[in-house]
């Protein structure tokens, strides 16, 4: 019995030694930088491949203004000090049917619902869009100086740059205003999720913007009924796609099969701190090879710019729009 339990010590110390080892190595590959002058060029077709890096608005903006709110969409467009390339937001459906831009499952964190509707953990499919135009969108946006310049703005006083917005005025302002391009999530999974991408795409159709349009979602259902229902839609990859991209291109497989032409895909903690590092010359030939364009969210640090930009990232969203475009043309 003792040697039994001395063997499986022993079996136990070696899977724990090769487990610290796999850490080490893939905390070292985490914090690898490479040479720009490895990065390969390759003949494509895919639109979203391009020379330079677009800069993409997160939440249209959050870190400078009310996130997702027609206040950050002009901040972005009248700004003489910066322009955007691509409008980034995300999408809900309201009990009545319309899209709105909430980035949340609830409004808690960016609006007063919890005043004016009396309960907390107000989700936008459970009211109407006119119950929602109520709120204040700039209630919970706190400034570089930690103030809250919106939170007192009640009623009638809400302007209505502040108050929620419907995809349909947005996508109406911005073509009156700029040529852009956008990346659009609908939050909603099942068949909320699929009603939101009809009406969606029936909105981009109507606009003739679906070619504009990079579409994504966390909810492997609805990108099934997009690749089904909508062929001519450009869409991003789900979760488990952009996992077996990731083992694809570490292992260099000949036998992989793009699943979309958009990897959108992260370069941040906490996926740094866990040893995975998509933002490598190995990682970004191997998309590209595959005719995959590289577009990552959400870099907020000024060294991680200039290093994807260094890279040729297609494009990066960032809650820092400005601080992008000052480094992608410098």
């Amino acid at each position: 019995m003792k040697k039994f339990l001395k063997v499986i010590g022993v079996i136990l110390a070696v899977i724990l030694a090769l487990a610290l080892v796999l850490f080490g190595v893939m905390k070292l590959s985490s914090n690898h930088r490479s040479d720009p002058e490895k990065v390969e060029k390759f003949e494509t077709t895919n639109p979203y491949i391009i020379e330079g890096t677009d800069v993409s608005a997160h939440r249209i903006g959050a870190g400078i203004a009310p996130e997702q709110t027609m206040m950050a969409i002009k901040n972005c467009v009248e700004n003489e000090s910066f322009d955007v390339d691509v409008f980034e937001f995300d999408l809900h459906i309201t009990s009545d049917g319309v899209l709105v831009l909430l980035h949340d499952d609830t409004l808690d964190r960016t609006s007063d619902s919890e005043e004016v509707f009396g309960e907390t953990e107000v989700r936008p499919e459970n009211k109407t869009y006119d119950e929602l135009r109520t709120l204040n969108m700039g209630a919970k946006f706190e400034n570089e100086q930690g103030e809250r310049p919106y939170a007192d703005l009640k009623g009638e006083d809400i302007p209505d740059d502040l108050r929620i917005q419907r995809l349909e005025d947005v996508l109406d302002y911005l073509s009156s205003v700029g040529d852009y391009k956008y990346i659009i999530e609908i939050k909603n999974g099942g068949d909320l999720g699929r009603k939101g991408v009809d009406i969606m795409y029936c909105v981009l159709k109507e606009r003739d913007m679906v070619e504009d349009v990079v579409f994504g979602t966390f909810n492997e259902e609805v990108s099934i009924y997009v690749d089904t229902t909508y062929t001519d839609l450009a869409r991003s990859t789900s979760i488990n796609e952009v996992i077996e991209f990731y083992i694809a291109a570490l292992t260099g497989s000949k036998s992989y099969v793009p699943p979309c032409s958009v990897l959108q895909i992260p370069f941040c903690s906490p996926y740094l701190d866990y040893g995975i590092n998509l933002g490598t010359a190995k990682v970004i030939n191997y998309a590209h090879s595959h005719n995959m364009a590289l577009q990552y969210w959400t870099i907020n640090d000024r060294e991680d710019m200039e290093y994807l930009v260094s890279m040729g990232a297609d494009c990066i969203m960032t809650d820092y729009p400005d601080v992008l475009f000052e480094v992608v043309n410098n």
